[in-house]
């Protein structure tokens, strides 16, 4: 099956970039159907962060996140097969002066778009990031491929921050993406949107241990097929000292952003699996 679906991938790629965002929407109708499991998740995810809107606003807003999620992935055809002119042409990147310079980490919330940027920031600088190996192997060494097309070096998750940290200290930036649930392990409860949320403070850790400066980065994908990576300045005072604080910082730039394009998050991710002692689970 996965086969089947990279090359549908891989077809995909030679049309224009609206039917490939079409396709990839209608495949997400689809599978907000046949993955049950997912499609509960998603809905405990916005049940949760949003209670104030309507039911069926909720509703709309967690098959819209399937949608988004969907397109995404069928855009990374593009991505891994597209010329390099068609993929610099599809991600745009506003505010790259920001990630100029050495020591830099590019803290990048899971929105739909992050695999846009990695494959379009590489192309501008040297730039490293770790990743999750899937079961598939033959997926997964298409995603190493695919990620690294342009120049990123990847590394997996296990022993990753030694790693980030060595490549850091060389002058290779950083993409680091640290706001999902990763368990209890070097992890604090902050809210997001009046959640507690298990947040690793990694950030904290290695921009203290490097002296790198943090730069925040938002990809939006696009009505019409492609996305927008803005880069925003360095945060000042990051660092504090004061890890919890850290943590809300992240998190609620990470909330800010989410509540512009609530749809283009990973909700289908567990992001409150992690629960403080005595809470019941949601999931």
């Amino acid at each position: 099956m996965s086969r089947i679906v990279i090359g549908l991938m891989w077809l995909l790629h030679f049309f224009p970039n609206r039917v490939v965002a079409r396709a990839g929407e209608a495949a997400g109708s689809v599978l907000f159907w046949l993955i049950p499991e997912r499609r509960r998740v998603t809905r405990t995810n916005i049940d949760k962060c949003f209670p104030q809107l309507p039911a069926p606003e909720r509703e709309r807003l967690s098959r819209a996140a399937f949608r988004a999620f969907c397109r995404s992935f069928a855009e990374r055809g593009i991505l891994w097969w597209g010329s390099r002119e068609r993929v610099a042409n599809f991600v745009r990147v506003e505010g790259l002066e920001h990630a100029a310079g050495e020591r830099v980490i590019v803290f990048a919330p899971h929105f739909v778009g992050l695999d846009a940027m990695i494959s379009r920031l590489s192309m501008e600088r040297s730039l490293a990031c770790m990743y999750s190996k899937v079961k598939d192997a033959f997926v997964d060494r298409l995603l190493l491929a695919g990620r690294s097309r342009f120049g990123c070096k990847m590394f997996p998750r296990h022993h990753a921050i030694r790693r980030a940290m060595r490549e850091i200290r060389s002058g290779t930036a950083f993409y680091y993406l640290p706001d999902l649930d990763y368990g209890p392990k070097h992890s604090v409860f902050v809210p997001f949107f009046g959640v507690q949320a298990a947040t690793v403070v990694g950030l904290s850790y290695i921009a203290r241990s490097t002296s790198a400066k943090v730069v925040p980065c938002v990809t939006r994908m696009l009505p019409e097929g492609g996305y927008t990576a803005r880069l925003y300045p360095a945060w000042a005072g990051f660092p504090s000292g004061d890890d919890v604080a850290d943590a809300r910082r992240m998190m609620a730039f990470v909330e800010e952003h989410v509540r512009e394009m609530p749809e283009q998050y990973h909700w289908l991710h567990r992001r409150f699996k992690t629960r403080p002692p005595g809470e019941a689970r949601f999931y």
